[in-house]
């Protein structure tokens, strides 16, 4: 089993920010892939399913933590030991700040870089775990960072958020066959992230801000 973790907040409030494009990934891969309905478990909605892989089928939970974005952990952590998953085995889909919009990257292992939710995980699985990093800009300032990663994407990210989410779902069975390198690459060619400066990212952050997001 593979247990695959969208990061977010709850609720609709939240439902657009730029924190929760971990709760997009997931709902994107319950779609393509045809996962079984929602439900309340581990503190979390979960789905469960099946992806082929060229290694054969590869069973799968899906979880999205209800717990916050800062207690993350603590949910994963509970359906791991639950399922005795060790951290390899786990897979998590979350919003990067250090990555241009658009841009993806895998890792495993490594520290928090100020994700909050990440640095839950490690408190509670260490830091052993896979990272599927999904940028989303810096705002240029680190005062600006809250509001940025708490305010909704703009139509105008649209052009790149929606092919990152579904190229996440369409290359997931290279992720499952254990080839984080091929399924960053084959991210990236389907969904290739656009040029974006950083003063575009402060003119955002300041109309964020305008709009007391």
């Amino acid at each position: 089993m593979i247990i695959i973790a969208g990061l977010g907040n709850p609720g609709p409030k939240y439902q657009g920010n730029r924190h929760n494009i971990g709760f997009m990934a997931a709902d994107e891969i319950a779609r393509r892939w045809s996962f079984g309905p929602e439900r309340a478990k581990f503190q979390s909605v979960i789905r469960e399913g099946e992806v082929a892989t060229t290694g054969g089928a590869v069973r799968i939970l899906l979880m999205k933590p209800q717990t916050y974005m800062n207690e993350s952990g603590r949910a994963v952590a509970e359906a791991a030991r639950f399922y005795k998953v060790q951290p390899g085995a786990v897979i998590v889909f979350h919003d990067e700040i250090d990555l241009a919009p658009g841009r993806f990257r895998m890792k495993t292992g490594g520290g928090a870089a100020g994700q909050n939710g990440v640095r839950s995980l490690i408190s509670q699985l260490g830091p052993d775990f896979r990272r599927a990093r999904m940028g989303v800009g810096h705002p240029g300032a680190p005062e600006l960072v809250h509001g940025h990663v708490l305010s909704d994407f703009h139509k105008a990210d649209r052009t790149w958020l929606e092919p990152m989410l579904n190229a996440v779902a369409d290359a997931l069975p290279f992720a499952l066959a254990g080839d984080d390198d091929r399924y960053q690459a084959e991210v990236m060619r389907l969904a290739p992230a656009p040029k974006f400066s950083p003063r575009q990212a402060a003119q955002n952050a300041a109309r964020d801000a305008d709009r007391g997001d």
